[in-house]
């Protein structure tokens, strides 16, 4: 029976029963139904490692740095990178490494983290940053890809990424960062092919580097998409399309799989809501779903595939989809002083905001000053590309 299994796969995948039947099955907790599949590579296993039991539960690892700890060490706590108090974001720091004098960074590991049916290759890097470049969870990395631009002959601009570890670190060090990046392609239908001049610049410089690859580094930047910790029983309400889900990774991990300050003091809830195409294009999933197994009381998760499930119209199921499904719910969260949290590309906020609009008028409730309200509060952040 699927019934009541909201935040599982089961509920979020509309298949046929013998193939869903076969990819709850899939070893490795990857969603594969057996069905015939173009040639493409597979998902890379994460070098996922429980410190408690022992042993990687992802394939052996390269370095103890590409290891991605899935709990904190018996007896050691993440508060070593912490505020006076925890909360006190006065000390968050911006722009320790600008464009001029960037941070050479070590690439620690870059593996694809999407199934072979994914639009498209996402992927995990891990970079090694010595401690000397710390940042905070929901912050930005600037990227200098090499070379240069063929149209003005000058060095690459800089990119931003959104950090896709907590301020510890995948390994938990307090030395390493991660990011999430997807490689941007251009398909030509004239060629019939991909066009490599008009591939993008850095996220394939990303997503082809190596182990012991240096890359330039700027930041950290950017503060509005900090977690506010003060309170903590706040309601994190997270909605991310594709790589958005960077830095509410970051979030979860500093809540949940870490021992934190902010962790231990947690009362609230963390609410994720991610949109991507379809099952093999998801992301972190093994790490929601332990997450959501440890910690039902203070997690909720819901996904929007929008090429295997259906909205209530019977159209395909976007993010702003997901997300009116339970309306009343957030709008009483946010009333309460909930955070909602944006992030992926600009397109995702047009949908949400036609959405939100709709809700506010059946409510009775003036959109405009609704918004308003939360932003001034603090209640709303958005960062999208």
């Amino acid at each position: 029976c699927l019934n009541g299994l909201r935040h599982t796969r089961l509920r979020l995948c509309k298949m046929g029963t013998l193939t869903l039947s076969l990819a709850i099955l899939a070893p490795g907790n990857a969603l594969l139904p057996m069905r015939a599949r173009r040639l493409a590579p597979a998902r890379v296993s994460m070098d996922y490692m429980n410190p408690t039991a022992g042993g990687n539960m992802g394939g052996p690892a390269a370095s103890t740095k590409s290891q991605i700890l899935t709990e904190s060490p018996s007896g050691k706590k993440q508060d070593f990178l912490e505020a006076s108090p925890y909360w006190d974001q006065a000390t968050v720091p911006v722009n320790t490494w600008k464009n001029k004098s960037p941070y050479t960074a070590k690439v620690v590991s870059c593996k694809r983290i999407v199934g072979p049916e994914a639009t498209g290759e996402t992927c995990h890097i891990i970079f090694d940053h010595k401690g000397e470049m710390p940042y905070w969870e929901g912050q930005s990395y600037g990227v200098l890809p090499p070379g240069t631009n063929p149209k003005n002959g000058k060095p690459h601009t800089v990119r931003l990424y959104s950090i896709a570890s907590s301020r510890y670190g995948d390994d938990m060090s307090g030395q390493t960062s991660s990011l999430c990046v997807r490689r941007a392609t251009y398909w030509d239908p004239e060629m019939g092919k991909e066009d490599p001049a008009k591939k993008g610049v850095c996220s394939n410089y990303l997503c082809d580097s190596k182990p012991g690859d240096d890359c330039k580094m700027t930041g950290p930047s950017g503060k509005v998409m900090l977690m506010p910790e003060e309170n903590s029983k706040t309601d994190y309400i997270m909605v991310a399309t594709g790589t958005g889900i960077a830095p509410y990774r970051g979030f979860i991990r500093r809540l949940f799989t870490e021992t934190t300050p902010a962790g231990e003091a947690y009362q609230g809830t963390a609410w994720l809501f991610l949109g991507v195409a379809n099952s093999d294009a998801l992301l972190y999933d093994e790490e929601w779903q332990a997450v959501l197994a440890k910690h039902p009381d203070n997690f909720k998760l819901d996904y929007a595939l929008s090429r295997e499930q259906s909205n209530s119209k019977g159209g395909k199921m976007y993010i702003q989809d997901k997300v009116e499904e339970y309306a009343d719910d957030i709008f009483k969260r946010l009333e309460n002083g909930a955070v909602m949290y944006f992030c992926g590309l600009k397109g995702m906020m047009p949908g949400i905001q036609d959405m939100l609009r709709g809700v506010c008028a059946k409510k009775n409730i003036d959109y405009d000053e609704f918004i308003a309200k939360l932003k001034k509060a603090g209640q709303w952040r958005v960062e999208v590309y």
